[in-house]
């Protein structure tokens, strides 16, 4: 490993309606790799969350995280983390899971507007991209406003499938206003921004966002970054994390950030 404190703070396990494997498979090949630490963020969709059995997979989550903490002692720090995907779309649900469970890192997630669909689901020759793409940004804005979370996930999240799968072509031009407001709005409220490497491995073939915006969050003062594949089973774990850093390197950081009950330790990239 090129960087002595690599660390992917963004996997999912089996907890995961879309995950795989168990988190201590996924610790164990981490641990493999040398990583430095890894946080389990399993998905809660606040807007999907309507019964006391939809919040089973996280009690799992968190159990299992801790078992793997303990487990890999010595060998690989394990952080116990969530995935709050939508948290304007049911505010309830997020103050009640904010307050009845315990994390070290809450990644703060928008895979749909509100009433949409997850962008995955879009037929995007039926979308007006642009129209799409300004309610997104806006959505995260009222996001980042409430302030539920430490560190923002995969900014440009529709472009892994408007760009990536659809081959629709989106000038960041058209959009840099709305980006420099999020990236204003995320350093007033002292918050990080996720580089997300799963682009790295799919179509799209670029991190999330993208350097250019991991570059102007420096310029504009940005400090606290942090680093996650989004890996949905043991073999991702990892992957795109040492590109990733390359990316924040260039970028003009040189520290990147892990949480632990909620604050900011800043390690060097080195």
């Amino acid at each position: 490993m090129k960087y002595r404190y690599l660390s992917d703070c963004h996997i999912h396990s089996e907890a995961s309606y879309d995950g795989h494997d168990p988190v201590m498979m996924l610790c164990e090949h981490a641990a493999k790799l040398g990583l430095h630490a890894v946080t389990v963020t399993d998905h809660i969709e606040c807007n999907e969350c309507r019964t006391e059995q939809d919040l089973d997979c996280l009690r799992r989550s968190l159990m299992d995280t801790q078992r793997a903490a303990i487990a890999f002692d010595h060998r690989l720090k394990v952080y116990r983390g969530v995935e709050l995907g939508q948290a304007t779309q049911n505010i309830g649900v997020a103050e009640r899971i904010l307050s009845d469970f315990e994390f070290d890192f809450v990644l703060g997630s928008l895979h749909n507007i509100a009433g949409e669909r997850d962008f995955y689901f879009l037929d995007y020759a039926r979308v007006n991209v642009e129209q799409l793409l300004t309610r997104y940004f806006r959505e995260v804005l009222e996001m980042i406003e409430l302030g539920w979370f430490d560190s923002l996930a995969h900014l440009t999240y529709p472009l892994r499938y408007i760009r990536g799968d659809n081959d629709i072509e989106v000038s960041y031009e058209v959009y840099e206003s709305y980006i420099d407001s999020i990236l204003h709005a995320l350093i007033r409220k002292e918050k990080a921004l996720e580089i997300n490497s799963s682009g790295l491995r799919q179509r799209i073939g670029t991190t999330l966002p993208s350097g250019i915006v991991m570059k102007r969050f420096r310029e504009l003062g940005g400090r606290y970054v942090t680093v996650g594949s989004d890996a949905h089973r043991w073999a991702d774990v990892g992957s795109g994390v040492e590109e990733a850093m390359d990316i924040l390197r260039r970028s003009g950081f040189d520290e990147f950030t892990i949480y632990t009950g909620r604050r900011p330790q800043q390690l060097p990239i080195a």
